[in-house]
C-alpha cells in the first residue's frame, strides 16, 4: 500500500495506524501539496453493505463538524472498491500515548485535555451524532498541545430512525457505559459516561474497572459501584473527584443531563484550582431532570447523598466555586504558584494560532503564523464582519516557556478596535486578563501587562468602524 497513489492525488506514505475496521497512512496531498491522513476500510469489509454504510456515515457524519476540537474531514472516495476518507493529519501523540510517556497527569492538565474533548463532543452532540467509541486512543494532540476528537467509526446519529444498533456491543469496554454493555439504545450521556472514565485514567494512571476479558470488564461496568480517584490519587480536588463520579453513574438519568453541562462543571473545577485552592467546597446538587423527547420518562430514583459529605461551610463557598466558571475569566495568576521570570529582553513568540470560541473555531489559521515573523507587512487577519454580535476574537502566541513580559506591543493597520490580552498555560485557555482593555487609536499600541504564562491572547472585543481587524505583528518584553 505504502507508495501508492489513490484517486490520482494522495500518495499514501506511511502505516500509522490500523484498527478493527480501518487502516490509517499518513499521506501526500499533491494537489494541495500538504499532508493528510488517509483511512482505508479494510478489504473483508467492502463486501459487507453494513460496514460499507457506516463508513460511509462516518464520512458524511464528521465533514458536518467544524470544530477546532474536531479532527477535519477534508475528502472522500472510492478506488477499486475500498472505500477511504481524507482527514486533517495530526502530528503528535494521542491521549493513551501521553499517559505512557508522562503517568498520571496533574488535576490542571487533566481538566484542561477533558474540557477540550468535551466541547468537540458536545459540539458534535447539538449536530446530531454520538460518538460511542470515546477512549485516548482517540483523543490526538496536535503541536500546540490541542486535543482533537478523532474516529467517529461507529458513531450514529441520536435522531435518525433504523441506525441505533440494538443489542449489539460496539466501543472498547474500558470506558464502555452500562447501557451500552447491555446493547441498549445509546445517547449523549453515554458519550458523557466514557469520558468520565477517561478522566479517571488521565488522574488515576490506569481504567477504573479492568478484567481478564472484554465481557468481564463489560459486566463490571455495569455492576460494580464507581470507583473514588481519591483513593489512588489523594491530591484529586474532592469537587473533581464528585464530577467523575456523576458522569459515571450506573443510571442514565443520575449522569449529567448534556456533555455541555459536564463541560461547565469542568470549568467550574479548573476555576477552583486557580482562585480557591485549598478551600472547603460545598459539591453542587445535581440539576433537576429535563424532560427529554427522544427517551420515556423513567421512574424517579433516589438522588446518592455520598456527596453531602464534603459539605463543610455555607453557600459562600458554592460562590467563590463557582465565580470563574468560564475560560476567559477576570483577573489574577493561572494559579499555578509564582509568577513566570521576567524576560530578559524580546520574547521569541514560537507558535500562532487563532482563537475563536464563540464561532466556527476558524479565523485564518493559516496566516496566524505571519503575526510573529519579523514583518510588518505579513499580516493576520480576522474574517469579514457585516455585524460583530459575538464576545470576541482573537490571536493567541506562544513563547517556549511561561514568562510575565512587562508590555505587550500590537501592531495593526486597521486601528480603531478594542482589544486586551490575556495569558494562560495552554494555548486554548484557560486565559486571565493581564492587562486593561483599550482602543487601539493608531498603528502601534502597547499595553502594560500585569501577569504571565506561556501563551498570550490579543482578545478582540469591538471591531470599531472596521469590518476586518488586520495584526500586522505583536511584539513582547
Amino acid at each position: 500500500m505504502v507508495g501508492e497513489l489513490i484517486a490520482g492525488r494522495y500518495e499514501l506514505e506511511e502505516l500509522v495506524g490500523s484498527g478493527g475496521m480501518s487502516s490509517v497512512y499518513r499521506a501526500h496531498d499533491r494537489l494541495l501539496e500538504r499532508t493528510v491522513a488517509l483511512k482505508i476500510l479494510h478489504e473483508q469489509f467492502t463486501r459487507d453493505d453494513d460496514y460499507v454504510e457506516r463508513f460511509r456515515r462516518e464520512a458524511r457524519a464528521v465533514a458536518q463538524l467544524a470544530h477546532p476540537n474536531i479532527v477535519t474531514v477534508i475528502d472522500r472516495g472510492e478506488q477499486d472498491g475500498r472505500q477511504f476518507i481524507v482527514f486533517e493529519y495530526v502530528d503528535g501523540m494521542n491521549l493513551k500515548e501521553l499517559m505512557t510517556q508522562e503517568g498520571p497527569l496533574s488535576p490542571r492538565e487533566a481538566i484542561e485535555l477533558s474540557l477540550q474533548v468535551a466541547r468537540g463532543l458536545s459540539f458534535a452532540h447539538e449536530s446530531g451524532l454520538v460518538h460511542r467509541d470515546v477512549k485516548p486512543q482517540n483523543v490526538l494532540l496536535d503541536a500546540d498541545g490541542r486535543a482533537k476528537v478523532t474516529d467517529f467509526g461507529i458513531a450514529h446519529a441520536v435522531d435518525v430512525d433504523g441506525m441505533t444498533i440494538t443489542g449489539t456491543i460496539m466501543g472498547t469496554s474500558n470506558y464502555i457505559a452500562p447501557e451500552q454493555a447491555r446493547g441498549q439504545p445509546v445517547d449523549e450521556q453515554t458519550d458523557v459516561y466514557s469520558l468520565g472514565c477517561v478522566l479517571y485514567e488521565l488522574l488515576a494512571g490506569d481504567v477504573p474497572f479492568d478484567g481478564d476479558n472484554f465481557v468481564a470488564v463489560a459486566m463490571r461496568h455495569v455492576n460494580d459501584p464507581v470507583p473514588s480517584v481519591r483513593d489512588v490519587r489523594p491530591d484529586v480536588p474532592p469537587r473533581l473527584d464528585w464530577a467523575i463520579q456523576q458522569a459515571m453513574a450506573k443510571d442514565h438519568d443520575e449522569r449529567f443531563e448534556s456533555m455541555a453541562d459536564f463541560a461547565v462543571e469542568l470549568e467550574a473545577c479548573h476555576a477552583e484550582l486557580d482562585g480557591n485552592e485549598g478551600a472547603t467546597i460545598v459539591v453542587p446538587p445535581r440539576p433537576r431532570p429535563r424532560a427529554k423527547s427522544r427517551r420515556p420518562a423513567r421512574a424517579p430514583r433516589q438522588w446518592s447523598i455520598w456527596p453531602l459529605v464534603l459539605l463543610g461551610v455555607g453557600l459562600a463557598a458554592v460562590a467563590g466555586g463557582l465565580s470563574g466558571a468560564i475560560l476567559l475569566h477576570g483577573n489574577g495568576n493561572s494559579g499555578t504558584g509564582a509568577a513566570p521570570p521576567r524576560p530578559t529582553g524580546p520574547v521569541q513568540f514560537t507558535s500562532a494560532a487563532a482563537y475563536d470560541p464563540f464561532g466556527d473555531g476558524q479565523e485564518h489559521d493559516e496566516a496566524a503564523q505571519d503575526a510573529i515573523d519579523g514583518n510588518d507587512a505579513t499580516p493576520w487577519m480576522t474574517e469579514h464582519y457585516r455585524s460583530f454580535t459575538k464576545q470576541g476574537v482573537g490571536l493567541v502566541v506562544g513563547a517556549s516557556r511561561a514568562v510575565s513580559p512587562k508590555t505587550m506591543t500590537i501592531v495593526t493597520d486597521t486601528p480603531g478596535f478594542t482589544a486586551e490580552i490575556k495569558a494562560g498555560d495552554s494555548a486554548t485557555g484557560p486565559f486571565h486578563t493581564v492587562s486593561n482593555s483599550r482602543t487601539i487609536a493608531s498603528t502601534t499600541a502597547t499595553f502594560s501587562l500585569n501577569g504571565g504564562g506561556r501563551y498570550f491572547l490579543v482578545w478582540i472585543t469591538n471591531l470599531g468602524a472596521n469590518d476586518q481587524i488586520r495584526i500586522d505583528e505583536v511584539k513582547a518584553r
